[in-house]
């Protein structure tokens, strides 16, 4: 059966006014249109729902029985279908996946979950381990906020550029490398160490190397970033990274930085979410939120930052 879902509306104003005439001033429709519409509930509902008692309109009994489930109703499918109302963080009660590259989530991910408990209590926060790029995922809604360093290529996948990261050479304190300025030469000639998540021993630095005629040997891959500058920081092995994600790292751990020989540009950092959440008032404040975390990495570090070990003075 079909139904004219207006007449919900109609049959509130009714319930509510008790008259035709006062449901259709109500509603900004005529009196005689209002009486067409009570024709067309009666016959639906196969009930009066007003009858004349003297010079006013009384509800039927069936019509007093429904009549707060009619006002729900329509109340719920006004705020369904209207512009969405403001939001209100103290009680928004949602669960929210956030898949991000390792060396960000360790960055910064203390920091948006402290940000969003404390203005959200009732918000939670699924970091995801990001096993590789599958849009398909962010399409079904599996995860909704993700990292990236590419933008997307298909088209019902938004991003939004929030930085960029200039790669930096780390090792050990006392490193051979730390003794004189690095030079390409001599850092193509150390040991390497790739972070691989699928155990590549190969990276585009060794593609830019390989047009200048050099080579490096890279002895072993690290699945995370987090192992690599600890195995950096326990052997000679040496470990380019993004400078901004890794700084925290690097300085726990006491490593030197040194500047890459190699000119190449920065790494762009883009946060990736479905078009569907673009006038999602609760994902919008997430990724603002996330977005202004993540670019406080990119802030110049301050003098009490500065590791002591960093040749650069960077």
């Amino acid at each position: 059966m079909q139904l004219d879902l207006n007449l919900l509306t109609a049959l509130d104003a009714l319930l509510e006014e008790g008259s035709v005439a006062g449901a259709a001033e109500r509603l900004h429709v005529t009196a005689p249109a209002m009486s067409r519409s009570l024709g067309r509930i009666r016959k639906a509902t196969g009930d009066q729902i007003l009858v004349r008692t003297g010079r006013s309109m009384v509800p039927t009994t069936r019509a007093l029985a429904m009549r707060a489930q009619v006002h729900a109703l329509v109340q719920q499918a006004h705020h369904l279908l209207s512009a969405q109302q403001e939001l209100e963080l103290a009680s928004l009660d949602r669960v929210f996946t956030v898949r991000w590259h390792d060396a960000l989530t360790a960055a910064c991910g203390t920091a948006l979950i402290t940000a969003v408990h404390r203005r959200a209590p009732g918000v939670r926060l699924r970091l995801s381990a990001e096993p590789g790029t599958d849009d398909a995922e962010l399409r079904r809604g599996e995860v909704d906020l993700e990292s990236s360093s590419a933008p997307p290529a298909l088209p019902d996948i938004r991003h939004r550029l929030v930085g960029s990261d200039r790669l930096v050479v780390a090792v050990r304190p006392g490193h051979p490398l730390t003794e004189d300025p690095l030079s390409i030469e001599r850092y193509a000639a150390a040991e390497h160490l790739t972070v691989s998540r699928r155990g590549s021993l190969r990276d585009p630095i060794d593609d830019a190397l390989t047009t200048r005629g050099l080579e490096r040997r890279v002895v072993a891959a690290g699945p995370t970033a987090a192992f690599a500058l600890q195995l950096a920081h326990d052997t000679d092995l040496v470990v380019t990274v993004p400078n901004a994600v890794t700084r925290a790292a690097r300085d726990q751990l006491g490593l030197a930085t040194l500047p890459l020989p190699l000119p190449l540009p920065e790494v762009p950092l883009y946060l990736l979410w479905h078009q569907r959440y673009d006038d999602d008032r609760a994902h919008t404040w997430l990724r603002d939120l996330a977005t202004e975390t993540v670019q406080a990495l990119f802030a110049p570090p301050t003098a009490s930052q500065q590791p002591l070990t960093d040749p650069t003075g960077r």
